[in-house]
C-alpha cells in the first residue's frame, strides 16, 4: 500500500490530512532524497507500523538504499535522543545539561548520506517528538549549511502531516 492509498483510507473528518499527504507527494520543492527520506524518517518516527509499511512501499525505487537506511537511522537515534534532551531541557535542575549524555550517537557523525539531508530528517523527527533542544540544534546546523528557512519549514510540515495521519489512522472509529 502506498502513502496515497494509506491516506485515502483515512476517515472523512481527516480530509485535510489526505489533501496534505497528496500535496507533499506532488510537491517538487525538495529533491527526491529529501522528500522521500523525510517521509520515511517521519513514518518510522511515528512508531505506527501501518504508516511505516506504506512509507516503505512509497519510497521503493525512489530513494537510494543508503538514504533509506539513513532515514530509518535518523528516526531510531531521535527516538532515544529526543527523550533524553527533552528531559535535560525541561528539568528545573540545569546541572543535567552540563553532564555528558553518555548515549551512543555515532550515526550523527557518519550517516552514510550528505550530513545536511540527515540533519533535515533528524529535525523533522525531533519536531514530531517535541524536543525543542534537538530542533534548535538541527536547525542551527542546517542554517550553517545554507539551507533556506522554507526547506526547514517543509521538513517540519511533513513531520506534522505524517504524525497526524498516524494518529488519526490509529484512532479512527
Amino acid at each position: 500500500m502506498s502513502l496515497k492509498e494509506f491516506a485515502d483510507g483515512l476517515p472523512d473528518y481527516a480530509r485535510d490530512i489526505r489533501l496534505n499527504i497528496d500535496a507533499v507527494l506532488r510537491d517538487t520543492a525538495l529533491n527526491d532524497q529529501r522528500k522521500y527520506g523525510l517521509l520515511l524518517a517521519c513514518a518510522h518516527g511515528s512508531g505506527y507500523r501501518p504508516i511505516v509499511v506504506a512509507a516503505e512501499a512509497e519510497v521503493l525505487g525512489k530513494l537510494s538504499a543508503e538514504a533509506a537506511e539513513a532515514a530509518r537511522a535518523a528516526a531510531a537515534v531521535m527516538a532515544m535522543t529526543n527523550v533524553y534532551f527533552r528531559f535535560v531541557h525541561l528539568a528545573s535542575n540545569k546541572e543535567y545539561g552540563q553532564l555528558p549524555a553518555r548515549l551512543r550517537m555515532n550515526v550523527l557523525g557518519s550517516p552514510g548520506i550528505e550530513k545536511v539531508d540527515f540533519e533535515l530528517y533528524s529535525l523533522a523527527v525531533s519536531a514530531m517528538n517535541g524536543c525543542g533542544l534537538c530542533v534548535d540544534s538541527h536547525e542551527k546546523v542546517l542554517r550553517q549549511h545554507g539551507i533556506a528557512p522554507e526547506i526547514v519549514q517543509t521538513a517540519a510540515r511533513i513531520g506534522a502531516i505524517i504524525s497526524a495521519a498516524a494518529t488519526v489512522h490509529a484512532t479512527a472509529v
